[in-house]
């Protein structure tokens, strides 16, 4: 894998498969299809995790490398797994901004043939093809894929050139990626959801703004020596008390956040299992006005 962004679609996958062997009542998220869709090799490194105490292993060491990282990247989808059950009946769409390897839009597929819409960069497009028709043998009539360059291409020329309504009341998607573009980049992308269609939603992440210049890093030091001195890689962040500032004037209003505390409370607890949330990566939930 040549892109460096591309390339770290694959990690969060990893964590929801390995998450299918805990049992039913300890699973942070429920998704049966995160183990076919990750590239083989790595596959099958990630069924030796059927054994407990090679899980607990794997789940140490990523607590090691960025505490708390595991209850955020798996809660996450769990809670947007959530809202979008929730919104269902309200909307018309979804469009998953910067899909990676992630497998929501087929697992709707089984039970709705509401039009999702899978944007991402072009390598990660041609991947996810190859992947969806190697685990599913085709893809679903209701999925469809949309190459996009978010720092340069027409987001919203691009998704009506492959079928999307911007008349359509929408959920939009929009995990694990903000922090790996520009202001402007994201500035861009708001601009375009600022078009909306009323009463359409929008499930955000977001890493916190003073882990992004160094001036509070969580207890997470290779997380931030990884992606902010060594690949560069995370340029953009916010604060949580200035995310409902921001996304006012593209016609959003926040609806509720989901930090830490309320990873633990409403996932972690119920499941019984010793597990801290980190406070770099929150995840907001907003409704267009």
């Amino acid at each position: 894998m040549s892109d460096p962004v591309a390339a770290t679609a694959v990690g969060p996958m990893v964590l929801a498969a390995v998450e299918q062997y805990e049992p039913v009542r300890r699973r942070l998220v429920d998704d049966d299809l995160a183990l076919p869709f990750l590239p083989t090799g790595i596959g099958a490194v990630t069924r030796t995790t059927r054994w407990s105490p090679v899980r607990r292993l794997l789940i140490g060491a990523t607590e090691r490398a960025g505490p708390g990282l595991w209850a955020n990247l798996t809660c996450r989808k769990r809670y947007i797994d959530d809202k979008l059950e929730q919104a269902l009946p309200d909307i018309d769409a979804v469009v998953i901004l910067g899909a990676g390897l992630d497998t929501r839009a087929y697992r709707l597929a089984r039970r709705s043939p509401i039009p999702v819409f899978e944007v991402d960069l072009p390598v990660n497009v041609e991947r996810k093809r190859s992947v969806v028709n190697r685990a599913l043998g085709t893809a679903p009539a209701s999925v469809h894929l949309v190459p996009v360059d978010f720092e340069r291409d027409d987001l919203a020329a691009e998704l009506a050139r492959h079928g999307h309504r911007s008349e359509h009341r929408t959920f939009f998607v929009w995990e694990g990626v903000t922090q790996y573009l520009s202001a402007g980049g994201v500035a861009a992308t708001f601009e375009f959801l600022g078009s909306a269609a009323p009463e359409s939603r929008l499930a955000f992440t977001y890493v916190r703004s003073d882990f992004i210049d160094g001036t509070n890093r969580y207890g997470a030091e290779s997380l931030y020596r990884r992606f902010r001195i060594r690949s560069r890689l995370w340029q953009f962040g916010l604060a949580p008390d200035r995310v409902a500032s921001f996304i006012e004037p593209y016609g959003w209003q926040l609806a509720e956040q989901a930090g830490p505390d309320y990873l633990i409370e409403h996932f972690v607890a119920p499941s019984g299992r010793e597990l801290s949330a980190s406070q770099v990566e929150w995840t907001a939930y907003a409704e267009k006005r």
